[in-house]
């Protein structure tokens, strides 16, 4: 099967460039094309990729960072299907994968899987460690556009095995390219374009997987940029 690694970036990450090298470097699948798309407005962080040794396209710009993350995302989708890729594995810039990643999510023989990575919440004023991946809740009935939710447990995150979720972010998404013709992100939110995509793949009757073997490493500590109301704020 051949794979397209898509990173969406801009300057923001640019503290974790360099980690993120090393982690794709490493990484043991042949099969695979690293594509990142630098939608920043000047050209500085792309050179700067370029000069580490990857494939880097100039990605949309729009004031709302989540509209250009879309767009990116979109082009990513477009530059595979053009090039007869089987796969998209969406990666964050700040999210580092393990090395054999691709060849655990291909095993599953499935259209759309994510791994895990840990965010922060505030909740009562403490700040929380959550997985960020969801499940449905089970015998209770929404009439909103995706079922009741709730967060997988902490022992789901360590069982290491394969189990059917409704939700997740954007920053370990692997898709196969089936997935595309039905749904693309969305281009018009100002936040959120990874929990609506899950939101379309769900309308689309297309089962998500999370392998909860897969666990990423998530820079959220001591970052440069952060979210603030779908706006990244320089900290």
């Amino acid at each position: 099967m051949k794979v397209l690694v898509g990173i969406p970036t801009s300057f923001h990450k640019e503290e974790v460039i360099e980690e993120q090298a090393k982690a794709l470097n490493n990484f043991t699948y042949k099969n695979k094309h690293i594509l990142f798309m630098d939608n920043s407005e000047q050209d500085n962080f792309k050179k700067r990729i370029e000069n580490l040794g990857f494939h880097v396209e100039k990605g949309p710009m729009d004031e709302f960072p989540v509209k250009r993350i879309s767009k990116s995302r979109n082009k990513i989708i477009d530059y595979a299907l053009a090039n007869n890729f089987d796969y998209i594995f969406f990666i964050d810039t700040d999210v580092l994968v393990p090395k054999d990643a691709i060849e655990r999510f291909l095993s599953h023989n499935k259209k759309a899987l994510c791994g895990i990575y840990f965010n922060t919440v505030t909740h009562k004023r403490e700040k929380l460690l959550i997985p960020g991946v969801y499940k449905i809740l089970e015998g209770f009935v929404s009439n909103k556009e995706l079922p009741s939710m709730q967060l997988i447990t902490k022992q789901e995150c360590f069982t290491n095995q394969l189990m059917k979720v409704v939700s997740c972010g954007g920053g370990c998404l692997f898709l196969h390219k089936d997935v595309f013709s039905k749904i693309r992100f969305n281009e018009d939110l100002e936040r959120c374009e990874d929990r609506r995509f899950c939101i379309d793949l769900y309308k689309a009757n297309i089962q998500l997987y999370c392998d909860t073997s897969i666990k990423a490493k998530h820079f959220i500590k001591n970052r440069t940029y952060s979210w603030n109301k779908g706006k990244l704020i320089r900290n």
